[in-house]
């Protein structure tokens, strides 16, 4: 049996499927939401661990809320309420 080796990108920064409607802009969002959560993490745990203090654990995930919120107004997310967004109502 062949193993496959895993890159150290896919190992630090998994990525889920993604299940939503498929659109570039939604894909884009979804990847930029993970890697947020992703970094997150890290930070939350880099803090508990003492390796962080709070005040820098704080600064440091506002500045990646903003890169979020930005992300979103840029790709247009949730702008456009008439759009059909493959779903019935």
């Amino acid at each position: 049996m062949e193993k496959k080796m895993v890159s150290k990108e896919d190992f630090l920064y998994p990525r889920g499927r993604y299940y939503g409607h498929v659109q570039p802009e939604n894909l884009i969002f979804n990847a930029n939401l993970q890697e947020f959560a992703q970094r997150i993490n890290y930070i939350c745990n880099l803090e508990t661990g003492g390796k962080l203090p709070p005040e820098e654990a704080y600064e440091q995930i506002r500045a990646l809320w903003k890169q979020l919120k930005r992300s979103k107004k840029e790709l247009g997310i949730g702008e456009d309420p008439f759009h059909n967004d493959g779903y019935d109502r």
